[in-house]
């Protein structure tokens, strides 16, 4: 990256650089050996705890909370301009360095809610430990029986009930959820289904896990992934689940704000990590075209490949570009004046990296889907982020929406 960013960030781009090399790459194999010897494929491998401690000792822990609007510091206190370079560079071991950092969604954008919504009690109680590292989350939302791109249709039941809450409902890929540290579920649902405005009928409440009636069903798989490394994706059932109502986050009926607020920033930080994903694809497909040789010259020879090259170096730096403008949008104009740019990214930043990467995969052949190398997982986050926070189509919709009003 040629950019040159502010002092402090220069300067924590270089430790973080320099803790990639030392640590978080040297440590990818060693993790998938050491989760393969534990008792449960769930647990955390050593490593990763190494990991954590060391990151904490440098100071490159919680780099993606700004300032509370009240002047609070829960993080390193970075923009969101500051945190992009930072969040790029974890994106090229995107199973490892972000959780290594304690900036691995889906606990940044419910450190965040709780940083921005809840109450004093609710962040002593989950937002503490969630900042040390101590504990995971799960952000519930996604329901297999409707169509959940349209919050509106979320189907889970949250009924008042004297000083309690009863929740019923299902959910799926739940991310984080197998993680055997994730303690607290933010749970939307329904507060008042029959309310005239459809936006104002969902709320969202904290369920700890140890909660009766709460069951993890099972494991989602993601193209055949398990993702054991980031905490997998469950089913998880609420049958009944009874909490106080002080559980409950902001007012009710104030769930659809919150979730809004909680996607923007989980959208850049997904299209930052992407960018780093695709610098990793393109490393590896250079080596791979100057190491192999086919047709008798190196693969670097041939024109096809040389356009692969050529066409994901632009590629990257226009996607990079728009993600820097979006960053800067959210932290001059806020999350709503940057609405337009972040719907822009989570458009482009997938669909572009999945296609970067599949031409890294193409490059190297079996091996491009082998463990052997990292593609195979890259290909597979990048492709599903397509459909996480919104599938592309909605993102479209709206962004027309917005385009043709000008006209009308």
């Amino acid at each position: 990256m040629d950019f040159a960013f502010d002092t402090r960030t220069e300067e924590l781009r270089g430790r973080l650089l320099a803790f990639m090399d030392e640590h978080v790459y040297p440590a990818e194999a060693v993790a998938e050996e050491q989760r393969a010897a534990l008792a449960s494929p769930w647990d955390t491998p050593p490593v990763v705890e190494d990991l954590k401690a060391e990151a904490r000792r440098q100071g490159l822990w919680n780099l993606f909370l700004p300032d509370g609007e009240r002047g609070e510091r829960y993080g390193a206190g970075l923009t969101n301009l500051q945190y992009a370079p930072l969040a790029e560079i974890t994106g090229r071991s995107p199973h490892l360095a972000p959780t290594a950092l304690n900036c691995a969604a889906p606990d940044t954008g419910n450190m965040e809610l709780l940083a921005q919504f809840g109450t004093e009690e609710q962040r002593k109680r989950w937002l503490e430990p969630l900042l040390a590292g101590e504990i995971r989350s799960a952000f519930a939302m996604t329901e297999p029986d409707v169509a959940s791109s349209d919050a509106t249709n979320i189907e889970t039941r949250i009924e008042r009930d004297g000083d309690d809450y009863v929740i019923t409902g299902r959910k799926w890929y739940i991310s984080g959820a197998m993680h055997p540290r994730c303690e607290i579920f933010i749970v939307m649902g329904q507060t008042d289904p029959d309310g005239a405005d459809p936006r104002r009928r969902q709320s969202m409440i904290l369920v700890p896990r140890d909660t009766p009636g709460l069951e993890i069903r099972r494991a989602m798989r993601v193209y055949g992934f398990e993702d054991h490394l980031h905490g997998g994706h469950a089913e998880v059932l609420l049958d009944r689940v009874r909490v106080p109502a002080t559980h409950l986050i902001g007012e009710e009926g104030s769930g659809f704000a919150i979730a809004q607020a909680r996607l923007g920033p989980g959208r850049i930080h997904h299209c930052m990590r992407l960018i780093g994903m695709a610098e990793r694809a393109i490393e590896l497909m250079c080596r791979r075209a100057v190491a192999r040789t086919a047709f008798g010259k190196p693969l670097a020879g041939q024109g096809v490949v040389q356009e692969w090259i050529a066409d994901s170096r632009v590629a990257v730096e226009q996607l990079r570009l728009l993600v820097l403008k979006t960053a800067w949008l959210m932290d001059t104009a806020g999350n709503r004046g940057a609405h337009t740019e972040i719907q822009a990214i989570k458009i482009a930043t997938p669909r572009t990296v999945t296609a970067i990467i599949d031409k890294a995969i193409q490059l190297h052949g079996a091996g491009g889907v082998s463990q052997d190398f990292p593609l195979a997982e890259l290909w597979t986050a990048a492709r599903t982020l397509r459909l996480a926070d919104g599938p592309d189509e909605v993102h479209q919709r709206s962004m027309a929406r917005r385009e043709l009003r000008r006209y009308a």
